[in-house]
């Protein structure tokens, strides 16, 4: 069958940090005592993060979800900084980095992202954003433009699972009566958005904007527009 929905992901699909993760990180924490290369804080991120527990809650109550949320990434920020030394006024950095990651300013769009959103309403294709992120994300999409594109936005830390566990997508399915088969994903981890969405029965399509990959392999897009030529 003809392809019904798009699925996204969001960071490093369509919006990036306007500075990086390690830039940000080290400017905020030289307020606060703390000076570390951000080279070293970018580094010691990857790490972490890709080591972390998944960014889910499973049955946790919608009122309980902004605390664990923060407490989530608390603990992130608390291991970045680990080999670096007491950090005596943690709690306030990590406040002030929490909230700074919530304001849409700290993010941008890619800069095909509107139009490409914009051609495939107009298609008639149903849109939404299916990330490994917290609640923060659905006013980062709004302030940047963004999200009046978009059917829904669907957050692991909300769903109760994070990719590529197939479930956060069963659970986008059968809450919009979609069948896997007529949806496709679309992000920049080959083992979360190809990969987690293969796990649904979806096809999972990557952008890698940098040629990273091997296009033989991997069923890829150079930019999100070429999705366009991709359904043609």
């Amino acid at each position: 069958m003809a392809t019904q929905a798009v699925l996204f992901d969001a960071a490093g699909t369509l919006i990036k940090p306007t500075h990086s993760v390690g830039e940000s990180y080290a400017s905020i924490a030289k307020n606060y005592g703390m000076r570390v290369a951000p080279a070293e804080l970018f580094n010691r991120f990857r790490v972490c993060f890709d080591t972390a527990s998944p960014l889910a809650f499973p049955g946790a109550a919608p009122d309980a979800l902004g605390a664990l949320e923060q407490d989530w990434w608390r603990r992130l920020v608390r291991r970045v900084f680990e080999p670096f030394g007491p950090f005596e006024r943690f709690e306030a950095y990590f406040d002030e980095l929490f909230a700074y990651f919530a304001r849409p300013e700290s993010w941008q769009l890619y800069p095909e992202v509107i139009e490409t959103l914009r051609a495939l309403s107009e298609r008639g294709l149903k849109l939404a954003v299916v990330s490994n992120f917290d609640s923060r994300l659905c006013n980062i999409l709004a302030g940047l433009g963004a999200a009046s594109w978009l059917d829904d936005i669907f957050v692991s830390s909300a769903v109760g699972y994070a990719k590529p566990d197939r479930r956060i997508f069963d659970f986008v399915l059968q809450s919009r009566h979609l069948a896997a088969t007529d949806v496709l994903h679309i992000g920049d981890s080959v083992a979360n958005d190809v990969g987690g969405a293969a796990n649904a029965g979806l096809k999972g399509i990557l952008v890698d904007r940098k040629g990273h990959h091997d296009a033989d392999a991997i069923p890829r897009l150079a930019n999100l527009r070429d999705i366009l030529d991709h359904l043609d």
